[in-house]
């Protein structure tokens, strides 16, 4: 069975980023919930350097049908050109917890 819920990776560089996007997303009805995940560490490639920066993860919880607009949002309020903002699919779950995300988004 295919499900339309996803989680939303969204890195940030900073606490306040972090708190801004995360309750954007929630506000708009875009996102269930989001966590706060710091630090993370990352290691990249950027501008053809190797890059080492402390950052916060974020995980968002919402549905297929509100990945365009929560890049969209994410891309407009986000210090970074290019913010990492990936879905990936949540293939299995608590029902209860499933539709509390479905019962969270706006129309």
């Amino acid at each position: 069975m295919s499900r339309d819920e996803i989680v939303v990776l969204v890195t940030a560089g900073s606490e306040a980023e972090a708190e801004v996007l995360a309750e954007t997303l929630v506000e708009e009805g875009l996102a269930a919930c989001v966590n706060i995940v710091a630090p993370v560490r990352s290691v990249y490639r950027w501008k053809g350097d190797i890059c080492r920066d402390q950052e916060l993860l974020l995980l968002v919880k919402s549905r297929r049908d509100r990945f365009e607009k929560i890049e969209a949002r994410v891309r407009a309020l986000h210090s970074y050109d290019v913010p990492e903002v990936i879905a990936v699919p949540i293939c299995d779950g608590s029902e209860p917890y499933l539709q509390w995300i479905a019962g969270q988004l706006s129309d």
